[in-house]
């Protein structure tokens, strides 16, 4: 059973089929799935948010090889405004997406954290990874300001095409040392 976290401004709540709806209505925005893994269905159809919820999120939770919360302001509880993931696949650890107007405020960022703490102290993963398009920016900064480091550089398909991408990565002992430093 995954258990909802929490931020300073935040609240991460668990994924439900319940949240599919606002995930749909968000979501299928170019601004949130550019930069993602192609395997993304691009243009969105009108039932991917719950075919994601109810295939395969839900229950990849339920075999505890992933992790997935809905971002919401503590303010507005009921509003979904993001997504952000853990999992156990390979080099690809973390992903996140935000509503394009809830950007740029240290949302994301928060939310990182949350889960980075959660990845290394509760599930006790001695080092997370996560790819990028070298193009993302704002992600970049996030990973930057994280403390972590580029490990390669490779093309990777994302749902914008073919591009440089690389993965980045962080260890515990790294994460936990830089928390110590602060």
């Amino acid at each position: 059973m995954i258990r909802p976290l929490e931020t300073s401004r935040l609240l991460l709540k668990p994924l439900e089929l319940d949240d599919a709806p606002q995930i749909q209505a968000l979501f299928p925005q170019w601004e949130i799935v550019k930069f993602l893994n192609n395997k993304v269905p691009w243009p969105y159809p009108p039932d991917g948010a719950e075919f994601y919820c109810r295939e395969l999120a839900l229950p990849a939770m339920e075999r505890g090889e992933a992790w997935h919360w809905t971002i919401r302001l503590k303010t507005a509880p009921d509003t979904l405004i993001g997504f952000i993931s853990l999992n156990t696949s390979g080099d690809e650890n973390r992903g996140f997406w935000l509503d394009p107007k809830w950007q740029g405020q240290g949302f994301i960022m928060e939310a990182c954290n949350r889960v980075t703490d959660y990845w290394f102290d509760e599930l006790n993963f001695p080092v997370l990874r996560a790819p990028k398009a070298v193009a993302n920016e704002a992600s970049r900064r996030i990973s930057e300001k994280q403390g972590m480091r580029v490990i390669s550089r490779e093309e990777r398909d994302y749902v914008s095409g073919r591009l440089p991408s690389e993965t980045w990565e962080i260890t515990a002992e790294e994460w936990r040392a830089r928390k110590r430093g602060k």
